[in-house]
């Protein structure tokens, strides 16, 4: 069984597999948490975008590639 439950610690579903916990928690639209017996999941499902620069709850996303540690290695093998 896996439990969707809310920031508040209330259990909203009971789901017998992780497909429809996970179908469950698109329908509710707000932050929850997944549990399993082994693990949980938590995140806002079905978003799946970035939309000018911020993440759908707001926060600014400004992660690039280029300015990872990748980028330092290989300016130092040039």
């Amino acid at each position: 069984m896996y439990k969707v439950i809310s920031k508040n610690k209330l259990t909203l579903n009971m789901c017998p597999t992780l497909g429809e916990a996970m179908a469950f928690a698109k329908t509710v639209g707000m932050f929850v948490t997944i549990q399993g017996d082994e693990f949980e999941i938590v995140g806002v499902f079905g978003v799946d975008s970035v939309k000018d620069g911020f993440c759908p709850d707001g926060i600014r996303y400004d992660w690039n590639k280029a300015s990872r540690i990748g980028r330092v290695k290989k300016e130092r093998l040039t």
